[in-house]
């Protein structure tokens, strides 16, 4: 039997039930064709780079399959018909990695360090890098220059008459 890893991609407006219920549908399928399903890792509501059949977030999933060609043949057919599916790619392995996937370990260093809303993060982004002691500053600064006296406007209420 082949390895395989295979994503598909859930629509947003589905609960994290209804998407466990899809992935534990397709499974039947490959278990019921002679094949095993390994790892199921959940990478969650992610936003598309572009639209998808009018979404733009998407639940991902990964499985790792071991099964014979027709096993997967038939889940593709399945995950074709199914409106809830928006898209899904199957890749040949030799091996299947262990641990968890690069999706998962971004997720565990982005927890680590205390998620996005932290900014003791380590290295400065470009937003906050420390500008240093520019002095103060004066609306002639500006423009480079003091611009002199104002006129007063004339035929407007408070101006010059």
């Amino acid at each position: 039997m082949a390895l395989y890893e295979h994503v598909f991609l859930a629509r947003q407006d589905l609960s994290q039930q209804q998407v466990d219920a899809l992935v534990e549908q397709y499974k039947g399928v490959i278990t019921a064709n002679g094949g095993s399903v390994g790892r199921i890792e959940n990478w969650g509501l992610k936003s598309l780079t572009y639209r998808v059949k009018k979404n733009r977030k998407a639940y991902y999933t990964l499985m790792d399959i071991n099964c014979p060609p027709a096993a997967l043949n038939e889940m593709e057919r399945q995950m074709g018909l199914s409106e809830d599916v928006l898209r899904f790619l199957t890749i040949k392995v030799e091996a299947h990695e262990e641990g968890p996937s690069a999706m998962m370990q971004k997720r565990e260093e982005r927890s680590e360090r205390g998620g996005f809303g932290d900014r003791d993060r380590g290295p400065r982004s470009f937003g906050d890098r420390d500008r240093g002691d520019r002095g103060p500053r004066s609306f002639g600064d500006r423009d480079g220059g003091d611009r002199g006296p104002r006129r007063p406007r004339e035929n407007v209420e408070g101006g010059a008459e």
